[in-house]
């Protein structure tokens, strides 16, 4: 019972416990790029321009960071700069394109966003192709 409670923590709990994250909110995150990039590749470039940089240049930029950047999560490689457009987005969705939504429809974005932060603070962990170019 007594290990339940204790703060102390355990590098390989640690590790496992950002490896789970990662694939976590890359793998979901995947899912919601990749309609957007099936649509970009089908040139529907209908999308929202919540930061007035048009609708085309909006979508690239989420496919960028839900497809591509996901991936690098996925992979734990180069994640502390791939969660930075990840952060971005999920904040751009929370507090512009959900801004005046109740809490529940912004809950999710918000959930991502945590994560990524996390993420950033904490990187990849000794599990990802980040500790394996860390060795060399």
């Amino acid at each position: 019972m007594k290990k339940l409670f204790q703060t102390k923590l355990n590098n390989t709990r640690v590790d496992l416990s950002l490896l789970i994250l990662r694939l976590a909110s890359g793998g979901f995150m995947l899912t919601h790029g990749w309609p957007k990039l099936q649509r970009l590749l089908a040139g529907e470039m209908k999308f929202g321009d919540p930061l007035g940089l048009g609708p085309e240049l909006s979508l690239i930029l989420a496919v960028f960071a839900e497809v591509f950047c996901a991936i690098l999560v996925l992979l734990g490689l180069g994640t502390r700069l791939a969660v930075i457009p990840l952060i971005v987005t999920m904040a751009v969705a929370a507090f512009i394109v959900h801004g005046a939504d109740s809490f529940a429809r912004k809950e999710l974005a918000l959930f991502y966003l945590v994560s990524y932060v996390i993420l950033l603070l904490m990187g990849s962990g000794k599990i990802s192709v980040d500790r394996l170019i860390a060795r060399r």
